[in-house]
């Protein structure tokens, strides 16, 4: 069992698994049962730093919908700006009947006039 200390890229996983399975609902003794896991291991993972092995990671990734990429690959995680990186995660937690009201508000965000963009014709 190793510590976040030793694991970069993990730095916040016990958070984020916390706040996934908040999102969705799960009691921290529900998640353990999907995890096959002691709750009291889960409390120690999202609470006191601990990184549990690979196999109990990667079912807390799938269960929870985490962005595997920020564990593994965090070079490229850090590319991306803080609130893109929240907006993201909190995408792969919306629930899939609301992903169609999410694209549409995206969709007209994206065609909003940014305030440097000139205008066809000017």
């Amino acid at each position: 069992m190793a510590k976040v200390e030793d694991c970069p890229g993990f730095e916040t996983f016990g958070a984020d698994v916390k706040e996934a399975r908040k999102a969705k609902h799960l009691t921290r003794k529900d998640l353990a049962e999907k995890v096959n896991i002691e709750s009291r291991y889960l409390a120690n993972i999202e609470n006191e730093g601990t990184i549990p092995s690979l196999p109990v990671v990667i079912q807390l990734i799938k269960i929870c919908g985490l962005p595997v990429e920020h564990y593994f690959n965090p070079e490229v995680m850090r590319e991306e700006s803080e609130d893109r990186k929240r907006v993201s995660h909190k995408l792969k937690l919306c629930p899939e009947q609301y992903l169609p009201i999410v694209e549409g508000a995206i969709d007209g965000a994206l065609k909003i006039k940014q305030p440097n963009e000139e205008t066809e014709g000017e």
